[in-house]
This record gives C-alpha cells, structure tokens and sequence, in this order.
C-alpha cells in the first residue's frame, strides 16, 4: 500500500501560473477645466491658440474634463459636441471629474470613466445626522529621494511619498515628479511637477531655470509662458491661489 505524499500536490497536477496581477500605476494627466458651458467658435479658436502654443506638453497626454465650474452644462447633444471637437484635435480625453449626473452619463458613451479627487470631497451637511466617524486610513509615510546623478533625456524620476532632490542636472525631454517639493542643484532643462497628488504648498527650486514645463498641483508654465527675464536664474516656484509663480532668488 502506498504512503500518501504530504504535498497536497501529485506529481501530474499541472503547474499553474498567475495569468495576471494588479499593480499600482503613477500617472500624470491634465485637467481640461471648463469655465464656460458657450462653446461657440469662439472657445474653440482660443483652444486651438492654446494648443498651438503648447503643442508637446499636450501631445499624446491623458486628458481629464473638469466640469466644476459649469453645472448648468446638461444638454447631451452640447457635450457630445465638446468631446468629438476635442477627439479632432487629437486630445486624449479619458477621465471626468465634478461631473453631473447628465454630464457623466454622457461621457460615458465615449467610454470616458469618472475621475475622483480626494481633496473636493463635499463637506457633510450641518442638517444631516451625526454618524460615527469613520477610521481614516493613515497616510503613507513619506519618504523624501535623492538623486546624485544628472537625469538624462527620456527618463523619468519620481517620488511618489515625498520632495525629490537632483544632485544633477536635468536633461531636456527628462521628467522629474514629486508628491512634495522638488530640489535641482543644477540646471533644469525638462520638465518638473511638484504636489504631484495634489499638495498646493508644494515647491520647486532650481539653480538655473531653463525649463520646458513647470506645474505644482495640476497648474503648470510652459517654456513658451516662462519671462524670458527668468531663464538661467536661480528660482523658485510656487502657488498664489490659482496663479502659478516663478520667482527668481535676489
């Protein structure tokens, strides 16, 4: 009689591999923030004057309709009309935010799925009932990085969970991220976003700016809208409100 193995396993079970997993995926993408529900030929010639000015900070970039500002924007046929005027311009729309209900059901026959900012989560009504509060999940601990080496064209360095420091220069067509505040101790000649998850009182600091983009919480400058005054200086950037500043150091 034969001993049963002790590996649940016999030796003709096949062998299985995971077919597939989840991973976790850092991408950067542009909100497209709608301040007008008019969308006569009028916004679309100034669209296409901003397009043209910025051609590269927007090509082949994920794209997400802001409509925060434009709730009374709820005839089907309008928004339809908004999102194949974008697709011509060859605009990767793929996400939206603050959306309406009718707004939403809309896009979503584009295949446009509804993107979810933690920070314009609704405050609870004062009328409301009181309930438990619930258990916030902790943040995960930051964790600053330091790079002691220049970065290169097409390559991409980030800090997910804290500041970014360069040691280095920073190549043109290179990319730089932080979740906090970022540090070049060189020249930045590619592309840097600070407060990458949306942290306004993050910074970028730079010994000499000659940068093809800055951004700090989704706000960004490209080259083309940077004071010539500024290029080769030693800056700083920041957030006033809705403004985004490139201040040179005295």
């Amino acid at each position: 009689m034969q001993t049963p193995s002790s590996d649940p396993r016999s030796d003709t079970d096949p062998v299985t591999v995971r077919p597939f997993h989840f991973r976790g995926l850092f991408l950067t993408a542009v909100a497209l923030r709608l301040e007008t529900s008019e969308m006569d030929e009028t916004f679309y010639e100034r669209l296409d004057a901003a397009l043209a000015q910025a051609p590269q900070i927007l090509d082949d970039a994920p794209i997400v309709l802001d409509f925060a500002l434009v709730p009374d924007m709820n005839v089907p046929g309008k928004i339809r009309d908004l999102i194949d005027r974008l697709f011509e311009r060859g605009l990767l729309v793929f996400g939206a935010q603050n959306a309406t209900d009718v707004q939403l059901s809309t896009v979503r026959g584009y295949g446009i799925i509804p993107i979810k900012v933690g920070r314009e989560t609704a405050l609870p009504s004062a009328k409301s009932k009181a309930k438990p509060a619930k258990k916030t999940p902790e943040a995960p601990p930051k964790s600053n990085m330091i790079v002691t080496a220049p970065v290169r064209s097409g390559q991409m360095v980030v800090a997910e969970h804290g500041d970014l420091t360069i040691v280095g220069s920073v190549a043109s067509g290179a990319e730089i991220v932080a979740a906090g505040n970022i540090h070049v101790y060189g020249t930045l000649r590619g592309r840097a976003i600070a407060g990458a998850h949306g942290d306004e009182s993050a910074r970028i600091f730079c010994q000499s700016q000659q940068a093809e983009l800055l951004a700090i919480a989704g706000l960004y400058k490209t080259s083309e809208t940077i004071e010539p005054e500024l290029r080769k200086r030693s800056v700083q950037v920041f957030l006033e409100g809705d403004n985004l500043c490139v201040e040179a150091f005295q």
